[in-house]
């Protein structure tokens, strides 16, 4: 994923969210709806979270340090992850509340046209934002399915602002369902119901937002497909003459590390070894540009040794 089309699609989130808290507010002020508070606490929870994705990716651009060698590119997966406790807990859990609140102390809407206004409002500038997501989206994730792009995509922003956008989107739809129904019954227990599913469905998105930016935050290998590119780029068949095993780690979104054992021909003199060794980072380099740290070993290749060592890559022959 680029930075600006993540950026875009952020600060498009951002502008829309603010944008719409304010006018559910209002909406709440007037009509006493309390899937309005629900919904206007989840857009200012939206715009927090969106602030946050793009502090960490200011963060993350930060030079190395002694004391951080590798860097700061793991901000954006640790912001990524306090967006998913944001919305859990200050959407979700909140959202639960006054849904259960209402439903056990329902009260009639006032000033219908208000919250009906506000949530067709907010559906056109949700949709806006939505749309954009998707576009960028569209930009990077090739023949990936959506499910896969949410699963797989290395850098968290994206992802985030998808299934938020698409978070508000459906919840907007309960929210004007539950007033709906609550109008046109007269029963303000519907808007308790719409507020209450709306929490389950802002609970659900921040389970997959956890779990998938925990998997980042532990420390994803290289996608297949890049793996692949590294194996066949670092063996020529002559100064290296096999992969013995590797491991890649990604740093940050677009920054990998790549850990290998590569075997040399015996009779090789230590210049050979190291012009060896330089020629394999370069073709890695030039396969994979994310791969910038790179560690090589050389060693020579024992069909016994290989059998019994513990890796998930398997020896690859020239």
């Amino acid at each position: 994923m680029s930075a600006s089309g993540g950026t875009k699609a952020i600060v498009a989130a951002l502008g829309a969210n603010l944008a719409i808290a304010v006018a559910k507010f209002v909406a709440f002020a007037f009509s006493g709806s309390s899937s309005m508070l629900a919904e206007g606490v989840h857009s200012l929870a939206d715009s927090g979270n969106q602030g946050l994705l793009l502090l960490g990716g200011k963060k993350a651009k930060r030079e190395a340090t002694p004391q951080h060698p590798f860097g700061y590119g793991r901000e954006r997966y640790i912001y990524g992850f306090l967006v998913s406790i944001v919305l859990f807990t200050i959407g979700g859990v909140f959202a639960l509340y006054e849904g259960y609140e209402k439903i056990k102390h329902p009260h009639e809407i006032e000033h219908w046209y208000w919250p009906v206004g506000v949530l067709v409002f907010a559906i056109i500038a949700e949709t806006f934002s939505f749309r954009t997501a998707i576009k960028e989206s569209n930009q990077v994730r090739g023949a990936l399915s959506w499910s896969q792009f949410i699963r797989r995509a290395k850098a968290p922003e994206l992802p985030v602002v998808l299934l938020e956008d698409l978070g508000a989107l459906v919840g907007l739809i309960l929210a004007l369902g539950g007033v709906s129904l609550a109008l046109a019954t007269g029963d303000g227990v519907w808007d308790g119901i719409g507020t209450l599913c709306i929490g389950i469905l802002l609970v659900l998105i921040a389970i997959v937002l956890a779990a998938e930016t925990k998997s980042l935050l532990l420390g994803e290998a290289a996608d297949t497909d890049q793996v692949e590119a590294i194996q066949s780029a670092v063996v020529d068949g002559e100064t290296v003459t096999r992969l013995i095993h590797m491991r890649t780690l990604h740093l940050g979104p677009e920054e990998l590390l790549v850990a290998a054992k590569i075997a040399v021909r015996h009779d090789d003199t230590a210049t050979e070894v190291a012009a060896a060794i330089d020629a394999a980072e370069a073709r890695i380099r030039a396969a994979v540009p994310i791969a910038r740290v790179i560690y090589l070993e050389p060693d020579i290749y024992s069909a016994t040794a290989a059998a019994s060592g513990a890796s998930p890559t398997k020896p690859t022959a020239p």
